[in-house]
């Protein structure tokens, strides 16, 4: 429970007053989902307390499209419900147990674009792939590099990832085959969702960055390594990563990320103009991965090179405009030590040094049955940690007609 509200929270919940991220969910008895916060252990139905449409809708997206004021005035508004005694039954009346909701996809996703913007995990893949060479492309420390990805294969988290099935080519074989990826992996990355659109062909500048971007969720981008090896060059990667990407369901406002804003890492050669003149957003993320329930790395997001307002930057700077609901992922968070990969193949060195399990159980890649989870916790301005919820996926077998 904090100092100011009454309502109670215990000491290890991830979604103190101090956080109240966005979600959707369905109440019991009510088929059409709904806007609601997470509030300590219950959900806050927004449709039933806040009078105004946005609300009673089943996706964040009218609510996020009406800009940073409104996003203000309803955390204000919140805030102010749960720390005056005198709401607390009017309040109490649209409080829902989380074990009676069903959580959804928060938000309708308009465009996804994943980036690469750590400098160890990009440093990690290029010795693997490019030994004895120079790991960096030449262009990775000026610009931030990026993919763009599939919105209709983004889904909420819990939802089971089948194996995908296409072409790979092992180095000891003359012609590529086809069938169920066997080298499926996790990455553990931080998403950013685009609240306010722009207009086509104006760039956004890194300084507009709270103007456009909402929020924050968990992302796991699926990745099928030996698909994506074959596949990559010349255009980079499609099949190996479109089967599917979760995501969080709670959207972390950025307004509730505050607290947890550090200077970013040093950036040398320094970056063009368009890319350092915005405000500095770091953000001292901890993340936390757990294979079948064994926690197997703690990545730091506060080590990405490129920060978020820079992604934005990038993004637009040709032009391209911004909708609502649009997400763009961090890429693979990964620390300098083992202890912080984020993806399985740097924690078993591309396969050749398995990831050994308490179960006795070894990992080079993830297997059928297999459960992924990621969280994440942050500084609270109140000093008291906020969580970003939990990104979870289980691996299901592969289509039966998988070989044809």
């Amino acid at each position: 429970m904090t100092d100011d509200s009454w309502l109670e929270v215990s000491s290890g919940s991830p979604f103190p007053v101090e956080n109240l991220p966005y979600g959707v969910f369905s109440p019991p008895g009510r088929a059409v989902p709904r806007v609601g916060a997470a509030a300590g252990a219950p959900v806050l139905d927004l449709g039933g307390l806040l009078d105004n449409p946005v609300f009673a809708r089943p996706s964040l997206n009218a609510f996020m499209a009406r800009g940073r004021e409104f996003w203000r005035a309803t955390r204000g508004r919140l805030l102010d419900l749960l720390t005056g005694p005198a709401h607390r039954d009017r309040v109490t009346r649209h409080l829902v147990p989380l074990t009676d909701v069903t959580l959804s996809l928060p938000i309708e996703v308009a465009d996804y674009v994943d980036f690469y913007s750590s400098l160890h995990h990009a440093e990690n893949l290029g010795r693997m792939f490019r030994p004895g060479a120079e790991p960096l492309t030449p262009n990775w420390r000026h610009l931030p590099l990026a993919y763009h990805g599939r919105a209709g294969t983004v889904v909420v988290s819990g939802t089971p990832v089948v194996r995908p099935c296409g072409q790979r080519k092992d180095p000891d074989v003359p012609t590529p085959l086809f069938g169920p990826s066997t080298r499926l992996d996790f990455e553990a990355e931080v998403g950013f969702v685009v609240g306010v659109g722009s207009t086509l062909g104006r760039r956004v500048g890194a300084a507009e960055f709270g103007d456009h971007v909402f929020g924050v969720v968990l992302v796991n981008d699926w990745s099928a390594r030996d698909i994506q090896s074959w596949e990559y060059v010349p255009l980079g990667p499609f099949l190996g990563k479109s089967f599917a990407t979760s995501v969080s369901p709670w959207v972390v406002p950025m307004e509730a990320l505050d607290g947890a804003r550090v200077p970013a890492p040093e950036q040398s050669p320094a970056a063009l103009p368009y890319l350092r003149n915005g405000e500095d957003w770091g953000l001292d993320l901890r993340l936390e991965v757990v294979l079948n329930g064994e926690v197997v790395s703690r990545p730091r997001f506060a080590d990405m090179y490129w920060t978020p307002a820079q992604q934005l930057a990038h993004m637009t700077v040709n032009g391209a405009a911004l909708r609502t609901g649009d997400l763009f992922a961090s890429g693979t968070v990964s620390g300098p030590t083992s202890d912080q990969y984020g993806s399985l193949i740097e924690l078993s060195d591309n396969g050749t040094e398995p990831l050994h399990l308490a179960d006795g159980s070894a990992r080079s890649f993830l297997q059928d049955g297999d459960t992924v989870a990621i969280t994440a916790t942050a500084p609270g301005l109140g000093g008291r940690p906020i969580g970003l919820g939990q990104v979870v996926g289980a691996i299901r077998p592969a289509a039966v007609n998988a070989s044809r």
